[in-house]
């Protein structure tokens, strides 16, 4: 392997230690795949991760971190016993959560040179690339300055509502953590400003009654169906990218009853905060004219007529600039290995919480090719290259922990 012009200034004896791990990363990187398949068969459905968090703090353990514990929300963190001295602090983390519930087959297939299984990209790649990193470091001995948790959380997908990261940087560690880095997903992304999402679920609810007889009252379905409409008909920026969508709808009796309650579930985004609370606004505003168009339907009526509306996420958006240090340093590392990251870009992960809380913060993807996230169809494809994107890690790791 080319001699590497490290990031950091180092002696010339300490500057091998790079090099180093970077061979064993790719000498590895069957072992790393094996990391991955392995981790998948073990379930982690929303909120119940503990399984899966119990397994990998053996793995973490078995390569040689220390200090590892769980905190009181299931995160498992681990410490990387070269550190030597608490400054700086980073974290190095994924995520131990899948989308899919309590009970699903989680059985890894091969087809071809594919594996096919639920969560096999997203996130037990990030999962074993973590390892990777720690099996490098191990076989290479590695020593720095500052201190690296290697970290997994719990509940960064859907409704889990980023908790396990929330918890490390309000709670657990807060006020300590200087550096944040993720590995979410696959491929060569690099993730730098993240995704702010609203979600809320939202019922409209009143008397009820037969759909001959008590015909003239207001309606919770109508009510809602008014909303959907105007919700439908908002306009918002292309830029900063800002979406909304109603993803599901329920309620009712029966086709001849007027509904007592119905609700639906709305999701708000954005790239930029300010945006984003304009846009919830809106959709408030939206969800109240609906019920007053409704009631003015049926100005005779004395039946009531009401909405509620229940916070189930929300996730901060964040746009730090890319002249981060971090950011900086990424892109540096990438350009050393030759990864083709032509931008940076934005994403809703666990990076969320730090970069909204000014720390600095990047999400990175595991390398190899899949598709099919969050489906029952989700696969991964290990490339030639694949070891890039842990060794990108790496590097980035000891840029912002120099070696001692």
């Amino acid at each position: 392997m080319r001699k590497l012009l490290f990031l950091i200034s180092t002696t010339l004896a300490a500057q091998t230690i790079p090099e180093k791990v970077l061979k064993i990363i790719q000498a590895n990187q069957a072992w790393t795949l094996e990391q991955q398949r392995s981790i998948c068969e073990i379930p982690a459905p929303p909120f119940k991760e503990t399984v899966r968090g119990i397994e990998y703090a053996k793995r973490l353990k078995a390569l040689g971190l220390v200090d590892i514990r769980t905190d009181a929300v299931g995160n498992i963190i681990s410490r990387w016993p070269g550190s030597s001295s608490p400054k700086p602090l980073t974290i190095y983390s994924a995520h131990l959560d899948t989308v899919f519930p309590e009970g699903s087959d989680v059985r890894v297939k091969a087809e071809g040179k594919r594996l096919k299984g639920l969560g096999i990209g997203d996130d037990c790649r990030g999962l074993a690339v973590v390892l990777t990193v720690a099996k490098a470091f191990q076989e290479a001995k590695v020593a720095v300055q500052g201190t690296i948790l290697f970290v997994a959380t719990v509940g960064e997908e859907g409704q889990g509502d980023l908790r396990g990261v929330r918890h490390l940087f309000t709670k657990e560690l807060k006020g300590q953590v200087d550096n944040f880095i993720s590995v979410d997903g696959t491929g060569n992304r690099v993730t730098a400003r993240g995704v702010g999402s609203n979600r809320y679920r939202v019922t409209y609810f009143g008397r009820g009654g037969h759909s001959y007889g008590a015909f003239g009252m207001p309606n919770p379905a109508h009510a809602m169906g008014r909303a959907i409409a105007r919700v439908a008909d908002l306009q918002v920026p292309k830029e900063p990218k800002t979406t909304f969508n109603i993803g599901t709808v329920e309620g009712g009796t029966s086709v001849n009853s007027i509904p007592i309650s119905v609700s639906m579930e709305v999701d708000l985004r954005s790239e930029s905060a300010k945006e984003l609370a304009t846009l919830d606004e809106r959709m408030r505003a939206a969800f109240s004219a609906a019920l007053e168009a409704e009631k003015a339907r049926w100005p005779d009526s004395k039946s009531p007529l009401e909405f509620k509306i229940e916070t189930m996420g929300l996730r901060p958006a964040a746009e730090p600039p890319d002249s981060l240090p971090i950011i900086q340093k990424t892109l540096a590392a990438a350009k050393q290995l030759r990864i083709p990251i032509f931008a940076t870009g934005s994403g809703s992960t666990d990076s969320n919480i730090p970069m909204s809380l000014g720390i600095q913060a990047v999400t990175l993807g595991g390398g190899g090719q899949a598709s099919g996230a969050h489906s029952i169809d989700e696969w991964f494809e290990d490339t030639p290259d694949s070891y890039k994107s842990p060794q990108l890690c790496a590097l980035l790791l000891l840029s912002l922990n120099p070696l001692k």
